[in-house]
């Protein structure tokens, strides 16, 4: 796997939340610069113009209320396996809560109705195996849902209603073996989905008809074995795909068509030894032109004029191809070993 393969958005996704939690640190490095001491049952609390910030990991104990300018919660490490009741009573203004590295099984379905404004939940590494439909019916400015690294092993559209704003949702490194339809008819914002590191062995064919603006798909780490030709219709600009460490054995003709945006493709780890000719005519050209690369690596790929297509298509991108000493080819014998790009060399 190239070493860009794996460059998912951090939970709590993207740029802001991240910015955010860097900003935090650094005001509470001021306050001990300015002679702040803490007891180590406290959480970490700073006071700003925007609001208050309160981090909690143990020994601290977990405040029963917060205050009603509260924007930004933090409690992590703690092995929960319940939250206090009524912890967010009161802090209407929350933007952000961060509740990862608990042990939390399940979620009450009014947990978030006192925080209508919250922009980020963070649920990473819990105990989670299902949610209770309603519990987002409050939640409707929500742009960052990170439950990655839980137990779950099946989806229900319904426990995601509300969610009207949701632009980055992480599924990542849980047990899902199959996806429900219609999963994300309703999110039109959506730029990133995170599937990765799942069991999932099939995708519905409709499963990306919902977003209006996707910009980044995650899907590595499944157990995939075709790449249907519609899957990637409704997404022409999607700028990042990763696929790779799936078992792949076949992609259809036409899976890459009108994919006028793509920025960075992961085909690496699969089972892939031929490509349908014209497969990678789109890709590549000059308006966007691959320019973050593109990794096919540690596939069998069988050389003979049946991959004539693909060997021509490298030799006008290989600048951009990663990992080229790993694509080799296993076949036919008197090439077998030898790099692809050695081998396209000799195609007219």
């Amino acid at each position: 796997m190239s070493s860009w393969s794996r460059q998912r958005p951090q939970s709590p996704g993207g740029i802001q939340p991240r910015l955010s939690r860097a900003l935090f640190l650094l005001l509470l490095l001021a306050a001990s610069a300015w002679g702040v001491t803490l007891s180590p049952k406290d959480c970490q609390v700073f006071h700003s113009d925007n609001g208050t910030s309160i981090s909690c990991q143990p020994p601290a104990e977990i405040p029963r209320h917060l205050p009603a300018d509260t924007v930004y919660l933090a409690v992590e490490f703690f092995n929960l396996t319940h939250l206090p009741a009524g912890i967010l009573q009161g802090a209407s203004k929350l933007r952000e809560l961060h509740l990862s590295t608990n042990g939390l099984g399940g979620l009450p379905r009014e947990l978030l109705q006192p925080v209508p404004q919250l922009r980020v939940l963070d649920l990473t590494r819990n105990a989670l195996t299902s949610l209770l439909p309603g519990l987002f019916q409050a939640s409707a400015a929500l742009d960052t849902l990170v439950l990655k690294e839980n137990q779950l092993e099946v989806l229900e559209a319904s426990w995601l209603h509300g969610l009207k704003a949701l632009g980055h949702l992480d599924l990542s490194g849980n047990r899902l073996r199959k996806l429900p339809p219609g999963l994300l008819a309703n999110f039109t914002l959506l730029r990133t989905l995170d599937l990765g590191e799942n069991q999932l062995e099939t995708l519905p064919p409709d499963l990306l008809r919902g977003p209006l603006q996707l910009e980044r798909l995650h899907l590595e780490g499944n157990r995939l074995q075709v790449l249907e030709k519609d899957l990637l219709v409704p997404q022409p600009d999607l700028r990042y795909l990763f696929l790779n460490c799936n078992k792949l054995a076949r992609v259809a003709a036409g899976a890459f068509q009108g994919l006028r945006q793509l920025d960075m493709l992961d085909l690496s780890n699969n089972s892939l030894a031929s490509m349908p000719e014209g497969l990678w005519a789109s890709l590549g050209q000059s308006n966007r032109d691959l320019r973050e690369g593109f990794d096919i690596s540690n596939n069998p790929w069988i050389c003979d004029r049946n991959l004539s297509d693909l060997l021509r298509w490298l030799k006008a991108q290989k600048d951009k191809m990663f990992s080229q000493g790993d694509t080799r080819c296993a076949g036919p014998e008197a090439v077998k070993g030898q790099p692809l790009l050695a081998v396209a060399e000799l195609v007219q």
